[in-house]
């Protein structure tokens, strides 16, 4: 009796590890400085990033694999949105100069190719991304809970 009993404690601290470790790779993204509920935006889970509080198929907006973004749920080539190659997100499958769509240097995000500060589109400080050079909690665009690529920061 005792041995199962020891049997099924194990699978519950299983099971429950199991369900922290997937809860925790899940990312959120929220609306302003919130991180309620009604004010999800967006759900990320290391693949694909879902509309609003969902991980149904039919709320895929994009595919992420590391290297490039799908257009909802698809990996083929002629769904390409964008290439990142860690500094620049590029228009499509390129890699062209002229592609450049935004310029990323680990804290500001840039329009096109530019590192001027009057081209700095949004600042991304811990869980918060601001709009433009800002780091004032009015300017905060989102808040987000986990980890979010920056091409899809960009993105949104």
């Amino acid at each position: 009796m005792k041995k199962s009993s020891n049997i099924v404690k194990a699978f519950l601290v299983l099971a429950m590890l199991c369900v922290t470790f997937t809860s925790m790779a899940v990312t959120k993204v929220y609306a302003g400085r919130s991180t309620y509920l009604s004010d999800m935006l967006y759900t990320f889970d290391g693949k694909y990033l879902y509309r609003g509080n969902s991980t149904y198929r039919s709320d895929i907006l994009y595919t992420w694999d590391g290297k490039y973004l799908y257009r909802g749920n698809s990996t083929y080539r002629s769904d390409i949105l964008y290439t990142w190659d860690g500094e620049y997100l590029y228009r499509g499958r390129s890699n062209y100069l002229s592609d450049i769509i935004a310029t990323w240097d680990g804290k500001y995000i840039y329009q096109g190719r530019s590192t001027y500060m009057s081209d700095i589109i949004a600042t991304v400080t811990g869980q918060n991304v601001y709009q433009g050079r800002s780091t004032y909690s009015s300017d905060i665009l989102y808040t987000i809970s986990g980890h979010l690529p920056v091409p899809l920061l960009i993105v949104l």
